[in-house]
């Protein structure tokens, strides 16, 4: 296990019999070399992170491999309410751990969000129309706030340096029609209801995640509604949630988290020294800072499953 934060980014990794061919934010994309199966991509979780649409110059030790395995665990918790994309784990010795084979999808062009609590981007959409999403919320609601019920907050993809942008459910039925639509706003908010319930059983609050999902292009998922929806890329993980612990939930303020959240702070901080407004990229993070992260990133992985991170 490593335990010092590395300063540059990591490259990409040769692997045997897999062709890299995309680097995301965090995840980088092999096909396989001979091209005999053209169905599936391997998924490799890197230990670089993301704030504020930049990627950072420093890794956090071990993070890729919490990401993986937090995903596998949520996946399988959740393949009665909608399938997934995990072909297999059996994955080259190299990125053992942080790795999946997964089934290769069209991928619907639409980030979505469920929320259960009123905070980041929907606190300031909030506060300047009442509203996340063109839904209409309570007035006096403060930060941190419990919403009536859960609530689908779409929002539009974005390269990396990127804003994404929050957009109202016609949006997204006119990008992917209304049918479509209607199941992807369906499905987020199941999943955030099932993962919301064992969540608070490990003295979690889940205030809010995102979700990816696409569709098989073979049509072998294709049912009487069309296309199967397939969940993808990461799920439920501190990189696209926000995990609270409940005992010290308390509304009107920033809230103690097991996400970046402890990073965000930092870059904005004085002592960061970084002019978010200055289009300069983020200073590196000291080494307080990565173990701090990290150890959150563990203890969401070791609340959440029951199991000891090694």
């Amino acid at each position: 296990m490593s335990t010092q934060g590395e300063t540059a980014h990591q490259q990409a990794p040769a692997l045997p019999g897999w062709r890299h061919t995309y680097s995301g934010k965090i995840r980088d994309l092999y096909v396989p070399d001979d091209d005999a199966a053209d169905d599936v991509v391997l998924v490799v979780a890197s230990d670089k992170i993301s704030a504020y649409d930049h990627v950072l110059p420093t890794t956090i030790p071990d993070k890729g491999r919490v990401l993986t395995q937090l995903s596998l665990w949520w996946f399988d918790r959740l393949s009665d309410l909608v399938e997934n994309h995990v072909v297999s784990t059996d994955v080259p010795a190299e990125v053992a751990g942080r790795a999946m084979i997964c089934r290769r999808l069209e991928m619907y062009p639409v980030e979505c969000v469920a929320r259960g609590y009123l905070t980041g981007s929907g606190l300031a959409e909030y506060r300047e129309t009442g509203a996340v999403t063109g839904i209409p919320l309570p007035s006096g609601l403060r930060d941190g706030d419990r919403l009536p019920e859960p609530i689908f907050t779409p929002a539009t993809k974005a390269e990396v340096g990127e804003h994404d942008e929050n957009v109202e459910l016609a949006r997204v039925a006119d990008m992917v029609g209304r049918d479509v639509a209607e199941r992807l706003r369906a499905t987020t908010l199941a999943v955030y209801d099932r993962a919301a319930t064992l969540a608070a059983d490990a003295g979690i609050l889940l205030a809010d995640t995102k979700l990816e999902f696409g569709a098989d292009p073979a049509g072998s998922s294709a049912g009487a509604d069309g296309p199967a929806l397939i969940l993808a890329d990461e799920v439920l993980t501190p990189d696209s949630s926000r995990f609270w612990p409940a005992d010290r939930w308390q509304p009107g303020r920033s809230q103690p988290s097991y996400d970046k959240q402890f990073v965000r702070d930092w870059l904005t901080s004085p002592e960061s020294g970084w002019d978010r407004a200055a289009d300069v990229p983020p200073p590196p993070l000291p080494e307080e800072v990565v173990q701090r992260t990290r150890a959150r990133y563990v203890e969401a992985y070791e609340r959440l499953t029951g199991q000891a991170f090694t």
